[in-house]
Parts: structure tokens; sequence; C-alpha cells
């Protein structure tokens, strides 16, 4: 995407204030989702050993950070793009009862990114994760534990608004579920980001079902790795996928920001059948695939939720870089300035 730099911008908070505000409403989201979700805090890897299958492969396309361990004889580590599947490992290995999970706070760095004003070289995120039973794996469960998480997203909007009354909240009431087949038929003419763009502004809040599943063009709305969420098991409203987005409407930017991806995650059906249709059956032998597909994870669902974005958000900032110190091409830098937009 390209930097967008909105024709009048009105910095809210100070950088001092800001900072304030950051750590005030990272408190705030996480102890609400935690209680909401019934998750409890785990400390995370910063990086992971290569070839095992648990680093998060994202679109199959970005280059993991990587180094040679020494005392590992240069065995190769990388550093995770997210933690997608370490944290099922996670709940098999402290045996989490079903309707319990945990949280982490995930740091990465994912230097394939373009750089504008919601992609960092720096990833941010509540990675979190909850057991559940195989009679779980519903639309229902999916929408239920949606619906908890918006409710957390209201409850540190509106904290925000109590310490900050000049910062309006924008959240609709209720969000609205979408699935990426309605939307295709919804806007046929427009392009992925630009349906989403479309729906977003018009409801305020959805989530969006069925990301990485061919839709009726024979393209999936975006791409999602195999290994992790279920784009393919048919689901109760006759489309495919337990998975989806969690976007919202920003006015800063005037365009749609996803604050969230989760979904309920593949079991050895589902990722036999999504390895084969991504062209990877080979990562059926790695050690989270072949764990997985021998039954020794348990069944769960799970999601990433960007700390820097929903700051972002919630504070109407203008750039991601306003709430997090990372490293910036000059000229966006000097681009931001002129438009009183102070990157850390």
């Amino acid at each position: 995407m390209a930097l967008i730099i909105p024709s009048k911008y009105h910095q809210k908070l100070l950088p001092e204030t800001t900072e304030v505000a950051i750590k005030m409403i990272k408190q705030t989201f996480q102890d609400t989702l935690a209680d909401a979700l019934n998750l409890r805090r785990v400390t995370a890897p910063l990086f992971v050993l290569s070839g095992t299958g648990l680093n998060d492969d994202l679109n199959g396309t970005e280059r993991a950070v990587s180094f040679p361990v020494k005392d590992l004889g240069d065995q190769r580590a990388e550093v995770v793009h997210s933690l997608a599947k370490w944290k099922r490992v996670k709940l098999g290995s402290y045996d989490i009862a079903p309707g319990y999970g945990l949280y982490t706070d995930m740091n990465a760095i994912r230097a394939d990114e373009e750089l504008d004003n919601l992609h960092s070289l720096y990833v941010d995120q509540w990675d979190w994760e909850q057991t559940i039973l195989p009679q779980w794996r519903t639309l229902d469960y999916l929408r239920l534990t949606v619906e908890k998480i918006y409710s957390a997203l209201r409850h540190t909007e509106r904290a925000v608004y109590a310490h900050f009354p000049h910062i309006t909240p924008r959240l609709p009431e209720k969000i609205t579920f979408l699935h990426s087949q309605q939307l295709l038929d919804r806007y046929p003419g427009l392009s992925p980001h630009q349906r989403e763009n479309e729906a977003a502004r018009e409801f305020g809040a959805i989530f969006l079902i069925g990301i990485g599943s061919p839709l009726s063009d024979g393209q999936p709305h975006d791409h999602r790795a195999p290994d992790y969420d279920d784009w393919t098991t048919p689901n109760a409203d006759g489309f495919t996928g337990l998975n989806g987005d969690l976007i919202v409407w920003d006015n800063v930017l005037n365009r749609s920001i996803e604050l969230s991806s989760m979904g309920i995650r593949v079991d050895p059906p589902a990722l036999s059948r999504q390895l084969q249709m991504a062209g990877c059956p080979e990562r059926a032998a790695l050690q989270f695939h072949s764990m997985l597909l021998d039954g020794r994870l348990p069944c769960s669902i799970g999601g990433g939720i960007g700390q820097s974005r929903l700051c972002m958000f919630l504070l109407q900032k203008a750039h991601i870089g306003e709430v997090q110190a990372s490293i910036w091409p000059d000229e966006q830098r000097t681009l931001c300035a002129a438009a009183g937009i102070t990157l850390l």
C-alpha cells in the first residue's frame, strides 16, 4: 500500500501523552481479553529452530530473519513471524482444559513488509489460543468468540474516552459478520481490498469469514497459510471456512484497518486437505504437522491482535510509527513531518 497523508491531520495527543495512553490501552485490553476468553499469560519465544514447522509462514513467501546458533553446531534459528502454531503446542504441553487458553506478547521482525501507515518491520501483537472440544469447531463458536473480542475492543475504547474525552469513540455497537464470498457477490467489480473498504465504510466494523479458500472467481480473498486456520471446512452458512479477519473503518486514513486475524484451527483432515491445496504435502513430515496428524495436539481456536494497530486506531493516529519505534525511509519521515505526523 502507498503511504497515506491525510489532507487535514490534527494530533489529539502529544508524543509524551501518547506513551501514557499506549500503556493504558495495552493493560486494559489484555486484561479484558484474558477475562473474556479465560486466558492466562505465558512467556513467548522471539525465535524458534528452523525446520520444525513451528514458525508461521504467513502467505508462504515472506523470508524469516535467521541466524546460526554456535552452540548447536550452527543449526539455524529464525525470528518468529507469529506464534500461531507454537501456541497450540503449548496448550497441549500445559494440558489446558477446553474453554481455557493462553495469550502472550509476541514480538517479531518481518523484513519483507512494505512500509506504510499500517505496516512496519517490527510487529507486536497479542497472540492467543484457546483449547476447544471437537464439537465446538463451528461457525457459531467462532462468532461467539469474535463478539467477546469485539466487546473487549469497545470496552477499551470507552476507557480511552474516559481518560481523553476529546478522542470520540467510533466503533459501532455491533460487529457485522460477512463471508468473503458474500463480499465478492456484493462488490463484483472491486479488488479484495476495495471490497473490504466498502463493507467497513458501510458497517463500521466487520468480521470477514473464509480467508484462504478460492471463491467463485477462482481466487481466494487473501492468502492464508495451510497449517493453522481452517479455511476449507464447510460451515453452517453454506460457505467454506472457520476463520476470518476483524476489520474496522478508520476515518483518519479514510480506509479499512485489519486489527485481528484469527480462526478455528485445522484438524487432521483439514490440514491434509489444505497442504494438498497449497502444493506442500511434504510439510506433513515436519514436527508440528506430524504431531497434529497423529492426534497429539488439542483442538483449538486462536489468533493475533495487533498491539500497535489497536493503539493507532483507538488514539486516532495516522501512522503506526506514532505508537511504536521502528525504522522508516527518510522520504516517509519527511512527508509525515510536513503533515504534522510525529514518528517515534
